[in-house]
């Protein structure tokens, strides 16, 4: 038999060694990838070179593409199906997920103050509210009457718009013509009469139906049709206000899953779409967070709603006093009554929404309610910080 030459093996060892460091460094990017998010770079691979906006439908992705488990998000999904309805999972402007009928419309209840809030939003845009701290009175010359009781109170001259906004102007819960409980400002009261009144405000700053001024400004932009979120007459007052329709910021809207990802995603990117900013960026970051003059607040009827003046913004839940303990705290969400929720996580870059049957057996804003929901979608990617390049520190 022949004897290969020394240097000859030598080579072919080399060679060899080489391609299997290859594939082992190969199969370890693969496996690491799974469940990760996307780094920087890889972000931006996602979205083949441009931020990917939703236009008739959504552009798709398997849940492994966007650095996500399919097995873990399925958790969240099952969970949310106990109430049965509709849901979806958006991550880098892609559907991984969804279920149920994605145009059935929903009775959202409270999730329509989140939405309204929008209005506002754009009204500060447009000018036509110069700050959420001037008297609500500025913009409403009846504000806060009938009744002739809360005259008396000395405490109406007193009511801004961020009390409204933060549910700190001390109207009683129904979305009438409530009495005032307590000096605004001084304690947390769920209401749906104040954030009515705040819609007043913003109807009568435009002389205009909100729900037309929303779906020419906001809604249209977005995607979102008449078919697929009606915003009903108001339910507790007169239904019309100067002439004008007066609709309801408490509650009233019915809209199907899509609109509401829309909306999320709208806020997720800072109140832009495409080349518009639709509503201001500082609008949106205040929106998701709990303002220092509301932490700590006593809340009226706390068995009910717990210490919510420490993860509540501008008619926004929010996870800013971390109570969800492996969710992001920078996580907000709408959340109406049958647990209708549209989440908005910044830093995963996710918006999830869901509607259907009650998930709240309790009816509080207890987050075990809603966590089961939450909790699987923010878990399976988990972003520890960022390098000094930017880039995403990632761990499971």
């Amino acid at each position: 038999m022949k004897k290969m030459p020394a240097n000859r093996t030598s080579k072919i060892d080399a060679s060899m060694i080489k391609r299997i460091l290859l594939v082992v460094i190969g199969l370890a990017i693969i496996g690491f990838a799974r469940g990760r998010p996307a780094t920087n770079a890889g972000r931006a691979a996602l979205r083949k070179g441009g931020e990917v906006w939703p236009e008739g439908e959504w552009e798709r992705a398997k849940p492994e593409e966007v650095g996500m488990d399919g097995g873990t998000l399925e958790k969240a999904r099952d969970y949310a199906l106990t109430g049965e309805g509709s849901g979806c999972i958006v991550r880098y402007g892609r559907l991984i997920m969804q279920w149920g009928d994605q145009k059935q419309l929903y009775d959202l209840k409270s999730t329509t103050k989140s939405i309204g809030m929008t209005a506002v939003g754009l009204a500060l845009k447009d000018g036509k509210i110069k700050s959420l701290d001037e008297p609500a009175k500025k913009y409403h010359p009846n504000f806060g009457v009938p009744p002739e009781s809360n005259t008396g109170t000395g405490w109406l001259d007193k009511i801004t718009l961020f009390h409204l906004a933060t549910q700190t102007a001390g109207f009683d819960k129904n979305g009438g013509y409530t009495e005032l409980l307590f000096e605004p400002g001084t304690k947390w009261s769920y209401s749906d009469g104040g954030p009515n009144w705040l819609a007043e405000c913003v109807t009568l700053v435009y002389r205009r139906d909100v729900n037309e001024l929303m779906f020419e400004r906001v809604f249209g932009p977005i995607g979102i049709k008449p078919s697929d979120l009606k915003w009903r007459e108001n339910a507790y007052r007169p239904k019309e206000i100067d002439g004008i329709k007066r609709r309801e910021f408490g509650s009233g809207i019915s809209a199907n899953v899509d609109a509401l990802a829309r909306i999320g995603y709208l806020y997720l990117r800072r109140g832009r779409w495409k080349k518009e900013q639709i509503i201001p960026e500082s609008f949106v970051e205040s929106a998701g967070t709990t303002p220092k003059k509301v932490r700590g607040l006593a809340v009226v009827k706390p068995e009910m709603y717990f210490n919510s003046s420490d993860h509540y913004g501008l008619l926004w839940w929010n996870n800013s006093d971390g109570t969800m303990k492996k969710v992001p705290r920078d996580a907000y969400w709408s959340w109406g009554l049958y647990d209708s929720l549209i989440v908005v996580i910044p830093s995963l870059d996710i918006v999830a929404a869901r509607a259907g049957k009650s998930l709240n057996k309790t009816q509080n804003s207890d987050y075990k309610a809603i966590e089961p929901f939450i909790e699987p979608i923010a878990a399976v990617v988990r972003v520890l910080g960022t390098g000094s390049k930017g880039q995403e520190i990632v761990g499971k």
